[in-house]
């Protein structure tokens, strides 16, 4: 049962917290639980609506679209589907780096200047009003009750984005001291301050976690190798999102903290897409998000096959993303969860693009035709690949006990298996492997363009 103070914090301390900043998270929150449960044919009805009145309005109030419709002959009025979106063109990072006053709607009002971590190439900056925070802030709190856990309820959150660490001024550290969370920077996980970060944990017993799904599986990992028992605190979910989650951390995860794990799916640009639900399906925040899966060419792909994810987002209509490439690759289900929800599902996240690597020959194939070489070898503790080109492969390689010289043969071996045997393969046998300059950390990187 949520504690009086939780009670206190998501009933008045959040909700005064966002009226003075001018967002509306409370009431969207409840529109949302509310049309979780529609039948699938009153939120299609819904999702066709709002796409039209969002076309009507960024086709009239945003130079860069009143142009584009006009040029193509697109009249928002008479959007009677989804696929009626097939019709404009995708947008790219590209196209947001050069038309990012034109994507300003005139009507926007005071705009927040956000950027990515730029962790696949240059930062992208772009801009967000309050009515997309708003949005993206009541998906998430929708999610956060699905759990049975609720704003105010203790919270570690294990991140590294310098917007977060960087932003720790007086009247934000108040703020999270009210609502019970407690942030660890992920660029803080070295061997030398695990231990004191496994003891902030036993010491705040949270509800929940949030983070990494590699750093929460590596101090989860750090935790057994240690002896420290840690399935006893209370935790009753760990949040994980923004990177591909693996099934061995999320394993590793339940072990050592005796929760579940809850896979969601997002980004600074792209919003608050997807969240998995206890009984496992991973949902669309379908009131705002419109997701299509794409081919190399940018053609429409059927539920059932993998393609890149593009999302149109319906609250962005100060700044638009409309058919927007996130570089992710996924996979769209037919199924309905067993939970009731009538919100779709993502039958998969595979990872981002630059996940996937390409052999000589010039077979694609995910990265994990790798990851499984090195994760079944006795000692190897951390590692990362980097494919440089077709014919260079770097592989970064952290060692234990138990490792054996002759592993760094099977590594080129199994690697030459499956990317070429003319293939140079690098092993680099390091003290530490550091992650992106978010404090993501990516098991693999491939810098071969070209892609299908």
């Amino acid at each position: 049962m949520p504690s009086l103070y939780t009670h206190f914090a998501a009933g008045a301390l959040f909700p005064i917290h966002e009226w003075l900043k001018g967002h509306h998270s409370v009431a969207v929150r409840r529109r949302l639980e509310e049309s979780q449960w529609w039948p699938a044919e009153r939120l299609a009805a819904y999702r066709i609506e709002r796409l039209r009145a969002f076309l009507s309005h960024i086709g009239t109030r945003v130079p860069y679209y009143r142009r584009q419709f006009a040029e193509t002959g697109f009249d928002p009025a008479r959007t009677e589907s989804l696929a009626d979106l097939e019709r404009l063109p995708l947008l790219t990072k590209g196209l947001i780096r050069t038309h990012t006053e034109a994507l300003k709607a005139e009507d926007a009002g005071p705009l927040a200047r956000f950027s990515t971590g730029g962790s696949s190439g240059a930062p992208l900056i772009f801009h967000v009003g309050k009515d997309r925070v708003s949005h993206d802030v009541g998906a998430k709190w929708r999610v956060t009750r699905w759990w049975d856990v609720d704003i105010g309820d203790p919270e570690i959150v294990i991140w590294g984005s310098p917007i977060e660490l960087g932003s720790q001024d007086l009247v934000r550290a108040a703020r999270d001291r009210l609502l019970r969370t407690q942030l660890i920077s992920a660029f803080e996980l070295k061997k030398t301050k695990i231990g004191r970060i496994l003891e902030t944990i036993r010491r705040r017993r949270p509800r929940m976690l949030f983070g990494y799904p590699s750093a929460i599986a590596h101090i989860a990992g750090q935790a057994q190798a240690r002896g420290i028992g840690m399935s006893g605190l209370g935790i009753r979910v760990a949040f994980v999102t923004s990177e591909r989650l693996y099934d061995e951390q999320r394993h590793l995860i339940q072990d050592v903290f005796g929760c579940p794990v809850a896979n969601g799916y997002g980004g600074r640009d792209a919003g608050y897409i997807a969240h998995e639900c206890p009984s496992g399906g991973m949902h669309l925040m379908a009131e705002d998000i419109i997701v299509e899966i794409v081919d190399g060419a940018g053609n429409p792909l059927p539920a059932g096959r993998s393609g890149e994810i593009v999302v149109t987002h319906m609250a962005t209509g100060a700044f638009p993303f409309v058919r927007y490439r996130t570089g992710d690759v996924g996979v769209m289900s037919e199924r309905q969860c067993p939970c009731g929800r009538g919100l779709p599902l993502l039958e998969e996240i595979q990872g981002r693009t630059t996940d996937f690597v390409v052999a000589a020959d010039g077979t694609v194939m995910h990265g994990l035709a790798l990851i499984y070489i090195l994760r079944e070898l006795p000692g190897v503790a951390r590692f990362k690949i980097i494919q440089e080109s077709l014919e260079h492969t770097r592989v970064l390689l952290v060692t234990g006990t138990g490792f054996e010289k002759r592993s760094l043969e099977t590594i080129r071996t199994g690697f030459r298996r499956r990317l070429g045997e003319s293939v140079r393969i690098d092993i680099e046998q390091v003290e530490e492997i550091p992650g992106e300059s978010s404090g993501k950390f990516r098991y693999v990187v491939s810098r071969v363009t070209g892609r299908g």
